[in-house]
């Protein structure tokens, strides 16, 4: 059984700032920093702050994981990964359905786009949202279950270089123990023990998420909707670490 200290599970817990308002980003960057390892700046966020967003939550002492989810031809996400490596974040996604060629790309373009001297963000691949279930992916006609779209997605990305992959917390014992300790695993649909699941389908409990071998969890709302957010992460820590 995984016990994680308080230091070990701040460092993994990932808030996603799903919101508008630079104003409340930014708070809630400045109240969440003792609780939090991460900031996820999605589309939502940038698309309403830009990039200087990033660049504001990163003096504020944050890390920022960049979830735009890079989607185009090899060229295109290759310069737009560069950008957002030169940003200083430390984590950026790509579809993994974009094929290896583009998650190639994706790879140099994050390493030629690093500062000197900072390492380059690990480029994670996204694999099968989590608000998609089998029925979904039926309907999308998409051959087999999440868990296998997964596994074939996961194994691409790894021979293209990637850093790790975004799968739901269902697949990450399997994607563990096929990639290794250093595969970076990011988990979103993580809800606290008796939260709702929300619009997300396939989700487990931080410490479910913790035992399976994930590296980051993502909790957005739980966290962010929470009359004190605050003490909502203290609250998500704690069942991590029990």
């Amino acid at each position: 059984m995984a016990v994680l200290t308080r230091e070990e599970a701040v460092r993994r817990l990932v808030v996603a700032a799903d919101a508008s308002e630079r104003e409340k980003l930014l708070a809630l960057a400045a109240t969440l920093r003792p609780a939090v390892g991460m900031l996820k700046i999605g589309l939502e966020a940038f698309t309403a702050c830009g990039p200087d967003l990033v660049r504001e939550v990163r003096g504020l002492g944050m890390p920022v994981f960049l979830d735009l989810k890079l989607h185009d031809i090899p060229n295109t996400v290759e310069r737009a990964a560069a950008n957002a490596a030169r940003l200083g974040v430390q984590l950026l996604t790509v579809h993994a359905g974009g094929g290896e060629a583009m998650l190639r790309a994706a790879v140099t373009g994050a390493a030629a786009g690093a500062p000197a001297g900072q390492a380059p963000p690990a480029v994670l691949a996204v694999t099968v949202l989590t608000s998609l279930d089998d029925a979904a992916l039926e309907a999308l006609q998409m051959p087999g279950a999440a868990a296998e779209r997964v596994r074939a997605w996961a194994d691409l990305a790894h021979r293209a270089g990637c850093g790790g992959i975004v799968c739901s917390p269902h697949e990450v014992a399997a994607m563990r123990a096929a990639h290794g300790p250093d595969f970076v695993l990011l988990s979103p649909g993580i809800r606290p023990a008796g939260g709702a699941a929300g619009d997300q389908k396939r989700v487990a409990t931080p410490r479910a998420a913790v035992e399976a071998g994930a590296t980051y969890l993502v909790v957005g709302r739980p966290i962010t909707e929470a009359p004190d957010p605050l003490a909502a992460a203290e609250s998500i820590l704690v069942e991590m670490a029990s």
